[in-house]
């Protein structure tokens, strides 16, 4: 039987020059490396090598006795590897930067359910107000917007819009606009995330579209915060989709 030292002689062959040269690879004696050789060929039946006092050189055997070895001796070494990558427990450290509100509400929970599945996984999740381009450091980032940074792979996870709300005892006390200009009549709410115009509200309406410039009465980095203050019969504000605000009620515009 060809045993793993014999595919290891093989390949120590196929990249010395000398027997002298292999068995100083292989760290054993040149008497013991040629006494092998010979018992290798016996076993085999054929010649794997020419060699002279100067010089060694593989038979057309021999290559690819050695070509063969190398493969074989390749696999064995990924052999561990192979059956690691079949172990689906996750280890180590995973660090994860989101914004506020959304990781507040989506992520933290979620979070929260994937640590029972994967127990020997740390879990860092980091909430501020601009993950990006803040935490470089982090496995993976959670933005809302546009990304302009070539060096990272964005993957859109879901649609986030925004939503113009205000509290019933707002619009009982203020009344409901019909237009997008009658806003710039109320006390608006704006909601400040990464480097956008916050003060620059785009509205549609089926096919309609309007841009408009408001001033703010109230602005906060904080989502949660900007839903409550309509709560407390503050102005209206544009929250986002996903959220536990109530719309307008649409304007005949």
């Amino acid at each position: 039987m060809i045993a793993i030292e014999d595919l290891r002689l093989a390949v120590a062959l196929s990249r010395c020059e000398s027997l002298s040269a292999a068995a100083r690879v292989l760290n054993v004696s040149p008497p013991a490396l040629s006494m092998r050789l010979r018992k290798l060929e016996t076993q085999l039946g054929i010649t794997l090598a020419n060699r002279d006092a100067r010089r060694l050189s593989l038979t057309a055997d021999g290559e690819r006795f050695a070509q063969e070895s190398a493969h074989l001796l390749e696999q064995l070494e990924a052999l561990p590897e192979s059956f690691k990558q079949h172990d689906e427990r996750l280890v180590g450290t995973l660090r994860l930067a989101a914004p506020f509100g959304y990781g507040r509400q989506r992520i933290a929970p979620l979070l929260a359910r994937f640590a029972k599945l994967h127990p020997q996984l740390c879990l860092h999740l980091d909430l501020r107000e601009t993950p990006w381009p803040d935490r470089h450091d982090s496995d993976a980032v959670i933005h809302i917007g546009s990304l302009n940074d070539s060096l990272w792979i964005a993957r859109p996870l879901a649609h986030n819009h925004r939503w113009l709300c205000a509290s019933p005892a707002y619009l009982e006390q203020h009344g409901v606009p019909s237009t997008p200009d009658e806003l710039a009549c109320h006390r608006c709410i704006c909601i400040r995330e990464n480097d956008e115009d916050v003060t620059l509200w785009h509205l549609s309406k089926g096919q309609a579209k309007k841009t408009l410039r408001i001033e703010p009465a109230l602005l906060s980095n904080d989502g949660s915060v900007a839903r409550r203050w309509p709560s407390r019969g503050w102005a209206s504000s544009c929250a986002r989709s996903g959220t536990s605000a109530t719309p307008l009620p649409a304007a005949g515009w």
